[in-house]
């Protein structure tokens, strides 16, 4: 069977219009889940009750499929609340409370990687527990933990294309209808391999760039 360019480039601009939502969703899900991350990151390390509901939550999350999570969220929710979930809703939620257990656990890492001495040394200086997180070690966390980030982003971009399974059109949806028309798998899956690639490389090469501007290594 001949290979057909053609088809990979006509498919282009529907695949590039799934990309684009693909790219939305991933940068909305990834932008909560760094709150969500943080606090939970926080929580983690703190005392209390709220040490225990965060930890719940990132090893209930992180050991369940993201897949079964927009199952509940689209499907099971609707039937307790009797209020059907809008697709894109129920996958920005997936996503972003998927990836915010996931970025807790960076966040916690990369708090914890802190010298321990600089917050007791901004205590005796009388700043409280909240200024000396905000002010001493979260800005020092934060530039260690740009690479994770970096690679959840792209985990993240990958993993999006579950969503697909909800209805939403982004480049995995896009790729199945071109398919049903054509009857030409091939071809269109190569294409959206191709998306994908240059999407990550890209990501992944953004990354570096900002490790190295704010010299994570260093």
């Amino acid at each position: 069977m001949e290979f057909r360019w053609d088809l990979v480039w006509s498919s282009m601009p529907t695949l590039l219009s799934g990309a684009k939502l693909t790219v939305q969703l991933t940068s909305i899900a990834v932008f909560f889940g760094i709150i969500i991350g943080t606090f939970a990151g926080i929580a983690r390390l703190s005392k209390g009750p709220l040490r225990f509901l965060a930890a719940a939550y990132i090893d209930v999350i992180r050991g369940t499929p993201l897949l079964v999570q927009a199952f509940i969220i689209f499907y099971g929710i609707p039937g307790l609340i009797h209020r059907p979930i809008p697709a894109y809703l129920a996958g920005v939620l997936s996503l972003s409370i998927n990836s915010g257990a996931y970025v807790g656990e960076i966040v916690r890492s990369g708090i914890q990687s802190v010298d321990k001495g600089q917050a007791e040394a901004a205590l005796s200086l009388g700043m409280s527990n909240y200024q000396t997180m905000r002010h001493i070690i979260l800005p020092q966390a934060f530039r260690r933990i740009v690479p994770p980030l970096g690679n959840e982003f792209i985990a993240l971009l990958k993993d999006s294309s579950l969503v697909s399974v909800i209805a939403l059109e982004e480049l995995v949806r896009k790729g199945q209808i071109i398919i049903g028309r054509t009857f030409r798998p091939f071809e269109v899956w190569l294409a959206v391999a191709m998306i994908y690639f240059v999407m990550t490389f890209t990501v992944s090469r953004l990354v570096n760039y900002v490790e190295k501007r704010m010299n994570v290594n260093a």
